[in-house]
């Protein structure tokens, strides 16, 4: 790991007080848990409740773009999912957003409540103005293994083994795509926020026009959904049990899978926060592995690259 966390509050003070919103007044700062990329604090004044999040500058390396996670933010905002966005500071990694009375899900809490969670990305994907970028999980994936190998990191052990499948599962599922709307996809559990009447959204970094499958695949991922419960959140999602989207959900549930390992590889090296990166990523590996060998697999991909006529 590289650098030392900005932990402690009066480090932060300092680029807290650029911000016009808190800026010459008395504040009080609280660091807030979690986050695998950035410092969190809480900043309330006689006139502000905001919650600001400050990145770190290797996240650059991980291809996420400031400048377009402040947009997006915004957009998605307007749609009514996702705090309101006080202040952006430019060039500096800082982005202040109202405070939400809340509480923050967990891998448990997202199993239970597939229904709701499955209304609220039907609202961002169909209520938010067009984001201002595309997301390519392809090409995310191709930009981190270059880098892992210009820096001379090294990937595990059968990653490159597993290209053949990586190809197959490319071309399937470059063919029929559905419409592409503005998505999160980086749905974490802790990305939700529960205030006890909805669910919020937060955190944009990896935002950006993208197929509603991939969302959904990508959020059975890092929630360890299992293929039933994966099944109910699709057919919340989509109002009708369709196997072929079902199994396209599936296909890029296996394919952020492989290509997130490579982000807990850079991170492991990059970011300074206090947390098994590369034990992250690798179980990820695992997974992806697994689900590429099953027999399964050759079904999958001849059903989800299906048209929606066949």
């Amino acid at each position: 790991m590289a650098g030392r966390p900005l932990s402690d509050i009066e480090d932060l003070l300092p680029l807290l007080r650029q911000l016009k919103c808190v800026g010459g007044q008395q504040i009080q700062a609280e660091l807030l848990p979690g986050g695998l990329t950035n410092v969190n604090v809480r900043v309330r004044t006689h006139e502000q409740d905001v919650v600001v999040r400050i990145s770190p500058p290797a996240a650059g390396l991980l291809t996420i773009d400031r400048d377009v996670e402040f947009q997006n933010s915004s957009h998605a905002a307007a749609a009514g999912v996702a705090p309101e966005v006080i202040e952006y500071l430019p060039g500096k990694g800082v982005l202040a957003v109202e405070f939400v009375p809340s509480r923050t899900l967990d891998e448990v809490d997202v199993s239970r409540d597939l229904a709701r969670i499955a209304a609220t990305l039907r609202t961002l994907h169909k209520t938010a103005s067009s984001f201002v970028n595309e997301f390519d999980m392809f090409a995310t994936q191709a930009r981190y293994l270059a880098l892992l190998t210009e820096r001379g990191w090294p990937v595990p052990s059968g990653y490159a083994a597993l290209a053949p499948a990586w190809g197959r599962l490319r071309t399937a599922l470059r063919s029929n795509p559905e419409p592409r709307v503005p998505c999160h996809n980086d749905l974490l559990a802790a990305n939700f926020l529960d205030d006890g009447d909805r669910l919020w959204i937060i955190d944009f970094e990896y935002s950006g026009n993208n197929e509603p499958a991939f969302e959904l695949g990508n959020l059975a991922q890092e929630n360890h959904l299992d293929d039933a419960q994966l099944a109910t959140l699709a057919t919340h999602y989509y109002g009708a049990d369709d196997e072929r989207l079902v199994a396209r959900c599936r296909l890029w549930q296996i394919a952020s899978a492989y290509a997130w390992t490579l982000w807990g590889l850079i991170s492991a090296r990059t970011n300074p926060l206090d947390f098994d990166f590369e034990g992250w990523g690798l179980e990820k590996f695992e997974r992806a592995r697994s689900e590429m060998a099953d027999p399964g697999f050759e079904m999958l991909l001849r059903l989800g690259s299906a048209s929606r006529d066949d």
